[in-house]
């Protein structure tokens, strides 16, 4: 091993004790995998803005992983079906199904290169509970509707809500993740989706707020 797969093995370890996100030997090498090869594709794909590849391990890798946590103490929730809309180069979605083995994970991004670093990585590491739809989020009708529509980088939560509801099965839920706590995106949709939680995560190496919202529409 190198140097700097040592330092990134360990940075993420650090992180992710940090952020009580527990991981065994198998997921630890399939992330680091998966930055390793998103840093490579990004040369020429331009998935990410962050060029250097400890940065991608904490803005990237921590970042999507501290909503496991949540996952994990909702274990009741029938989060068997997971849509990532607008997943870029697989975030938080790759890592969230590297983690959940065990529910299925559906990547929706309309960009072409990056659905195709998607396909990439899926069978380079063998995740056959993820399946990737190279398509725009309303044109996208799924045979099977989701529990959770999740999102890291949408735009607003009127955007994701209006734009998504489509997906959702009847009592599932948008997982939202953003910034700072985004009040004013809230009054829009107050008729039509109830705010269920507000989450503020930690996220190791990270400065600034990070917040995850549950939602849900008003039956």
């Amino acid at each position: 091993m190198t140097d700097l797969q040592n330092e990134l093995r360990n940075q993420l370890i650090r992180g992710t004790t940090e952020m009580s996100v527990s991981l065994d030997d198998g997921q630890i090498e399939k992330l680091l995998a998966y930055v390793r090869e998103f840093e490579k594709w990004n040369k020429a794909y331009n998935l990410s803005a962050v060029r250097d590849i400890r940065q991608m391990v904490a803005r990237h890798l921590l970042d999507s992983l501290s909503v496991v946590p949540w996952f994990s103490a909702n274990k009741n929730f029938p989060a068997a079906r997971v849509i990532d809309v607008g997943t870029g180069g697989g975030l938080p979605g790759i890592p969230l199904a590297i983690m959940f083995p065990e529910k299925l994970f559906t990547l929706l991004d309309s960009n072409g290169k990056k659905t195709r670093f998607l396909f990439h990585v899926k069978t380079l590491l063998g995740l056959t509970n993820v399946t990737v739809e190279n398509r725009r989020v309303e044109e996208f009708q799924p045979v099977q509707k989701f529990d959770v529509v999740v999102s890291r980088a949408f735009a607003s939560l009127q955007d994701m809500t209006e734009g998504c509801i489509h997906m959702l099965e009847d009592k599932g839920i948008f997982l939202a993740m953003k910034g700072i706590y985004p009040q004013d995106e809230l009054a829009p949709i107050a008729d039509k989706i109830k705010l269920i939680e507000s989450v503020k995560l930690l996220v190791a190496e990270t400065d600034g707020e990070r917040h995850l919202l549950v939602l849900q529409p008003k039956q």
